[in-house]
């Protein structure tokens, strides 16, 4: 009693009373029935209720486990609504005078169904009715109301999915947070806050949709007053696009949709705008922020299930875009008669579309002009021609200029129209006979474009004609044209180009088509023919003349025919082949014929540098051009009808070769030189540092006195064969020389030394052979095993070579006598050694 008394017992109570409301929450299982019953009259579908518990705080209520509301049979055995928690409040005056009246109904993370069954009847059909027949009150009702008023139901962190029969779509609301209460005495209102989603993907950046609305009592949903506004904010184009069509068809921007339903299903007006900002493809950046806007309305009949009186506008500058017409089944497989009027947009508009929508295009890319269309489409499920549309336009006044591609071109008045696969006009049947593009086959409808004319630095304009389809596009080129010029308008129109200082004019007879599938880059078909272009080339001291060549683009592969060219001093005539198209590492490969090959001007075209820095310095990237020789892969075989090194010419010349990422390699090398021929293969390694060589060969019959007349002195004549196996690494040739290591078999027959005279005759003597070895090491050439055969007698030859010392060489015979050869090689210094009964003096 003494606790009761004090303030703080009592408020102690109270705070124990209040604590025990908040945990205790009492069994009210007794209630469940009158509960359930309750809800399923109210919504006509048969609820379970797990379990029922009261609670008091904040406000007097149950809370309701694994609640479920059963689904009509004709719409599948799957619950319309499930939800694990529900907090039913009450209304407290009610319950106050004995009557317990639910106020609202709150589901955590709810289920929710919406199921559409064979006959296109929605499953919330019926419960849209039956709120004609509930004799309810609102749910804001006043005090003195009597009837039992409409609970205010609402659903936090749901999830509402869409059935087509008793298959589950992937398509659902996340997210999701809904509500609907009974407004006033007839109408009630409805508001939804979700993200869309497919189950089957993952899925970001989808944008929020937001609905608000009411509707009123109506015996049937079609003659239901509704009022309903929609708006889908900020879902990305490329997550949008994943949303409908399973892929992210590569476009990027923010959409804004908006609708407004007013009316009743069976006679509907319907209003609504779309809007993207900064639209693009995925992969293309610069050109500024492309706005896309229009604006639609139309009338909706339930009862027809059509969509009439469509009108859709997209003003463009002064221009504008339209499309009226009807749309029967508009949410599935529509069937349409539509009309789309093109009036006065000016070019520039359509190029800015098309900047952003194809990789490539220079960003300053303006036009001057104006287009104006008229095309109907109709589509008929029944009919024995599904599709057909038809119609044309005109765009007039074009010019189109870029001055980071330096063009500017002026085009005939473009006219275009549209074909389908079942007209059988001239102009259709040439627009359907065109080469198809991948994946575009010849019952899809196109939109052909008359042949027009633009001029490109030739005699005459070039002659362009082509269409454009749903999957693809065709466009054919022909003309004479100035190569800079073509070249230019080329990248202009975001097509592949070499960037090349190339000068002179062509022939073209080229085609251009493509997918819009996966945005794969255009594919180039077709001939050119080359006259008179002079192309300077990075590295080189002369540009590559071509006087013609013939130039074949097919699919696989880019062929160059009938080519003559001159450089490096001489005609080259032959054919190159590369891959198509050419990743990293393809194979250029080539059947060259030239005139004839000079090292030395080879040496100058190539701009070998001085002696200090190493001889393959042409080879390697400079810090004004890019690194070429060193990354080029090709093969092909080389031919000359002569061939000069030095002062020594020679003739059929033929090799191959392999250019493999700085590796050289020259098989089956062949030349006629002095009179004999060579063979042999050569490898070089430009990829490590010192470069490294090596080479085997054989060399046979060469006629020596061919030898001696190149150094400028007689000292040798007869006819020589011999094999060579050497290696060598180095950047300049004194490091070559100093690193060289080999051997070389060398047999001369039937020749003389002129620089030795024997006996009182005074006279060179006549060797019938000289065989010897020859090592490399150590920059010195060792001879081994030398003998050498005269007329008159026979000598054993041993020494040595080396760029330092020169030569130090000893002919002698089994008496001890003979020759004593120093000095340089080109003025060698012999002296007799002079022993009994033998005498050698040198020629005078």
């Amino acid at each position: 009693m003494r606790l009761l008394r004090s303030r703080r017992g009592v408020v102690g109570l109270c705070l124990l009373a209040l604590l025990a409301l908040f945990l205790i929450r009492p069994g009210a299982n007794r209630l469940r029935a009158r509960i359930v019953q309750s809800v399923s009259t109210a919504i006509g579908r048969p609820v379970q209720v797990g379990s029922v518990n009261l609670r008091f705080i904040p406000r007097p209520g149950f809370e309701l486990q694994d609640f479920i509301v059963q689904e009509d049979a004709a719409f599948g055995a799957e619950p319309l609504l499930r939800a694990q928690e529900v907090t039913a409040s009450l209304r407290v005056m009610p319950l106050l005078r004995g009557r317990i009246e639910i106020a609202s109904l709150s589901l955590t993370e709810p289920s929710l169904n919406l199921a559409r069954n064979g006959a296109g009847h929605w499953n919330l059909e019926n419960l849209v009715e039956r709120t004609e027949k509930i004799p309810v009150a609102p749910t804001n009702k006043a005090r003195s109301e009597t009837r039992p008023g409409f609970p205010y139901i609402e659903g936090q962190r749901g999830r509402i999915n869409f059935k087509l029969g008793d298959e589950k779509t992937s398509y659902a609301l996340t997210s999701a947070d809904f509500a609907i209460w009974q407004d006033s005495e007839n109408v009630w209102g409805m508001r939804l806050r979700a993200q869309p989603m497919r189950t089957d993907m993952n899925l970001t950046d989808t944008g929020l949709i937001r609905m608000n609305g009411s509707f009123q009592r109506a015996i049937s949903l079609h003659d239901t007053p509704l009022q309903f506004t929609l708006q889908w904010d900020r879902p990305q184009m490329g997550q949008l696009t994943k949303l409908f069509y399973g892929t992210d068809k590569g476009w990027r921007g923010t959409a804004l949709i908006s609708v407004s339903l007013s009316g009743t299903p069976g006679n509907l007006v319907v209003e609504s705008t779309a809007s993207v900002s900064d639209f693009r493809r995925y992969d293309v950046i610069g050109g500024g922020n492309l706005d896309l806007a229009a604006q639609c309305t139309g009338h909706y009949s339930s009862f027809e299930n059509e969509l009439d009186n469509v009108s859709c506008t997209a003003p463009v500058r002064d221009g504008n875009v339209s499309v009226t017409g009807r749309v029967r089944h508009p949410l599935i497989s529509p069937d349409y008669e539509l009309a789309v009027t093109v009036q006065d947009v000016p070019t520039q508009s359509v190029v800015a579309l098309i900047r952003h929508a194809k990789l490539g295009l220079p960003d300053d890319l303006a036009a001057t002009g104006e287009v104006s269309a008229h095309a109907t489409m109709q589509r008929d499920h029944e009919a024995k021609t599904p599709f057909h549309w038809q119609g044309g336009g005109e765009a007039r006044g074009i010019r189109i200029s870029s001055a980071i591609t330096e063009t500017d071109l002026d085009l005939s008045d473009v006219s275009f129209a549209l074909f389908d696969p079942n007209q059988h006009t001239p102009r259709a049947r040439w627009a359907l006979s065109r080469t198809a593009s991948p994946g575009v086959t010849n019952q899809e409808a196109r939109l052909g474009l008359g042949r027009f004319r633009v001029a490109l630095g030739g005699s005459t304009p070039v002659s362009v004609s082509g269409w454009l389809s749903r999957r693809g596009y065709n466009f054919s080129i022909n003309g004479e044209v100035d190569l800079q010029r073509a070249l230019q308008a080329a990248r202009t129109a975001g097509l592949p180009a070499l960037q090349t200082s190339a000068e002179g004019s062509a022939s073209v007879d080229l085609e251009t088509a493509g997918a819009w599938k996966g945005f794969a880059p255009a594919q180039i078909n077709g001939k050119a023919q080359l006259l008179s272009v002079r192309a300077p080339l990075r590295g080189l001291s002369e540009p590559l003349e071509i006087s013609a060549a013939n130039l074949v683009l097919s699919t696989d592969q880019v062929k160059v025919r009938d080519l003559s060219a001159k450089l490096a001093g001489t005609t080259w005539r032959g054919s190159l082949v590369r891959p198509r198209p050419c990743p990293a590492g393809c194979t250029l490969t080539f059947d060259l014929h030239a005139d004839e090959i000079s090292w030395r001007r080879l040496t100058e075209l190539l701009n070998l540098p001085a002696r200090s820095q190493p001889w393959y310095q042409f080879l390697l990237s400079s810090a004004s051009s890019a690194n070429y020789l060193l990354s080029l892969n090709a093969a092909g075989r080389i031919s000359s009808d002569k061939i000069v090194l030095g002062k020594i010419s020679g003739t059929h010349f033929l090799t191959n070769i392999e250019l493999n990422v700085g590796r050289v390699e020259l098989s089956g090398l062949h030349a006629e030189l002095l009179g004999g021929r060579h063979s042999g293969e050569w490898k070089a390694n430009f990829t490590t540092k010192p470069p490294q060589y090596s080479g085997s060969g054989k060399i046979e019959r060469v006629t020596l006195a061919g030898v001696s007349s190149a150094m400028h002195d007689n000292w040798i004549t007869g006819i020589a064969d011999a094999t060579y196996e050497v290696s060598a690494s180095g950047s300049t040739a004194a490091e070559c020389i100093a690193s060289a290591s080999g051997t070389a078999d060398f047999d001369l027959r039937d020749g003389s030394l002129p620089l030795l005279a024997v006996g009182a005759g005074n006279t060179a003597p006549q060797v019938r052979r000289l065989a010897m070895r020859l090592n490399a090491r150590n920059g010195k050439l060792e001879i081994e095993d030398g003998k050498v055969d005269t007329s008159t007698a026979t000598y054993q030859l041993r020494g040595l070579f080396s760029y330092e010392k020169g030569l130090d060489l000893k002919l002698s015979r089994k008496d001890a006598s003979g020759f004593g050869i120093t000095g340089a090689l080109a003025s060698p210094h012999v002296s007799p050694i002079i022993v009994p009964a033998t005498q050698a003096q040198l020629k005078q």
